[in-house]
């Protein structure tokens, strides 16, 4: 009898558990992260911009937009920090995927952080990616994948493991963890194929798939709209005449749209426009590269609007937190923007079906053996061009702000922020913008948060870094974060403290081992960094380089791999 009643109590609180859980992840959200790659403050439509993105649009004007949230400034560490809510030094990826054998620079997603996927697995969670991963060292096909998305917490993943190449025939494409070609998988072979719409196709497939008795978390991570500039005609022709006029046109019509909207106070300056569109040689092929990058992006939101259709067919939209942001700014880097200095080959064979594509950049070919052409005799769009689309325009794409991807002036780490909940975001909210500063770091604990699950302390006997952000969830609410909370960057020696309205910022350049004074900036009345108080308010500055160097020190940006500390730190 006493065996029968032991027996009886352990069912009871088995079921009793269960129950719980089920309860539990019945009400837990979906939630869905989207980050695109490369791309400016003002691009999308419901931040000033005149790319059309009605699906993104019709999520903000449902849901909420913040104005003030940041990245870390270029794609690899962005990817370490948002998966991880640590900075990203701490989580081994302090810079890109190189090995540097310091703390902070392994070029590898160490094991003494947790992924989200890892996390909310433990909460009974399924998780799927679909996208660029870009967070290891380890990308043979037959090398180590310990850090590969499936050994990191996913249950399904599609996409590629490196950060760039074609969006025709993308370079170390994988289904969970073998390499495929878009020739040869056998569960997805559209007509044609382009990797973005390859992206969103292979989550709705998720999605539908889904056991919808357990959430699930999606992390999809486009290549959209980083070079090479690939995009299907049908988009290019959308934005035909839409660049002519140049650059300065565009950034104007911008600014002032970004005032009605409310992202930008009325006696904010305009940061300047850095090139002359009266001197540009080849016009033509200029707006050829803004129109193939405005096509990218709208391909992108073409994926979304598919993608919010199965949710709301499948009556899991209401419930699913989608959150949407770029990786870093428009980028000003000039790849494939000069002729080559060598004529391309004329004897290239076909590659296989089964032949993988290996290489991201030029010199290449496509599949059927004709040469990938940079140049400004070659027009974007097709699979055998590749080019980025310059200072010119990477800097209509960061309007109103200053710089570019890779600096933590504003036009590096400024990103769009949109969140759509339905179920959770108090209606009141819908449409609202946001004001408070936020940052990468605070996805993790925001999916923490609304999950109800617990952040580990440790794992296999490692010790876990605790989590460095904040969860927003309050804000969905109506409610307060800290807004005076120091918010910390480093991407290249250009380093930052965002605290309340002040922020500390300076450029670097480590090829000439060279290190600019800090600037302060204030954030509520010179966003764009026009005005450097630096000398100003000396004591202030001296105080927050104290707190800069202190976090360096405690979150693995020291020691550095490029100066000695004392040069790094202007001591």
């Amino acid at each position: 009898m006493k065996y029968l009643f032991s027996c009886l109590f352990v069912g009871f609180v088995i079921f009793s558990c269960t129950v719980q859980q089920s309860e539990k992840t019945e009400q837990s959200p979906n939630i869905i992260i989207i980050l695109s790659d490369d791309m400016g403050f003002s691009d999308i439509g419901c931040y000033g911009g005149e790319i059309q993105t009605p699906n993104l649009d019709k999520l903000a004007e449902n849901g909420l937009r913040f104005t003030q949230f940041y990245n870390a400034a270029r794609c690899c560490p962005t990817r370490a920090s948002l998966l991880t809510g640590v900075y990203q030094h701490q989580a081994g990826i302090g810079l890109m995927t190189g090995e540097k054998n310091l703390p902070g620079y392994r070029g590898d997603l160490g094991f003494n952080v947790q992924t989200i996927a890892e996390v909310l697995k433990s909460s009974g969670y399924k998780t799927y990616m679909t996208g660029k991963w870009h967070v290891t060292k380890h990308t043979s096909p037959d090398g180590p994948k310990h850090n590969w998305p499936l050994q990191r917490g996913f249950d399904k993943f599609y996409g590629t493991i490196q950060g760039a190449g074609s969006f025709y025939d993308p370079a170390t494409l994988c289904r969970n963890n073998t390499y495929i070609t878009p020739f040869n998988d056998s569960e997805y072979s559209p007509e044609t194929y382009y990797y973005t719409d390859a992206i969103c196709d292979n989550a709705i497939k998720y999605i539908q798939e889904h056991d919808s008795q357990n959430p699930f978390f999606m992390y999809m991570a486009y290549t959209a709209a980083h070079w090479p500039l690939h995009a299907l005609p049908e988009d290019i022709e959308k934005y035909k005449g839409t660049y002519d006029k140049g650059y300065d046109h565009i950034r104007k019509k911008r600014f002032e749209r970004l005032k009605e909207l409310g992202f930008i106070n009325n006696d904010w300056e305009l940061s300047p426009t850095v090139e002359n569109w009266d001197s540009v040689k080849n016009k033509a092929w200029e707006v050829r590269n803004m129109e193939a990058y405005a096509a990218m992006i709208d391909r992108m939101d073409q994926g979304l609007g598919r993608l919010i259709d199965e949710l709301k067919n499948q009556e899991k939209f209401d419930n699913t937190i989608i959150m949407f942001l770029q990786d870093n700014g428009g980028c000003a880097e000039g790849y494939g923007r000069g002729s080559s200095q060598k004529p391309y080959p004329t004897n290239l064979k076909p590659m296989g079906k089964d032949e993988l594509q290996t290489r991201t950049m030029p010199p290449m070919q496509t599949r059927d053996g004709r040469p990938v052409k940079g140049g400004r005799n070659n027009m974007a769009g097709p699979d055998d061009s590749y080019c980025g689309y310059g200072r010119g325009w990477a800097n209509v794409s960061n309007t109103p702000f200053r710089e570019y991807k890779h600096y933590v002036h504003e036009g590096g780490i400024s990103t769009p922020f949109v969140v759509s909940w339905p179920n959770g975001i108090n209606k009141k909210l819908n449409g609202k913008l946001i004001n408070t500063p936020a940052h990468i770091i605070d996805l993790m604990p925001t999916c923490v948060d609304v999950s109800g699950t617990v952040y580990p302390d440790i794992i296999n006997n490692q010790e876990i870094i605790p989590m460095e952000g904040t969860s927003l969830n309050p804000l969905f609410a109506g409610e307060r974060i800290p807004e005076d909370r120091p918010l910390f960057f480093e991407h290249h020696i250009n380093s930052s403290l965002r605290k309340g309205k002040w922020k500390l910022v300076r450029k670097g350049i480590p090829r000439e081992k060279k290190v600019f004074e800090w600037e302060l900036y204030d954030m509520d009345n010179d966003r764009t960094e026009m005005y450097n108080l630096a000398e100003v308010k000396p004591e202030l500055v001296e105080s927050m380089i104290i707190e800069w160097n202190e976090w360096a020190e405690r979150a693995f940006v020291f020691p550095s791999p490029y100066f000695e500390n004392k040069n790094l730190k202007n001591e």
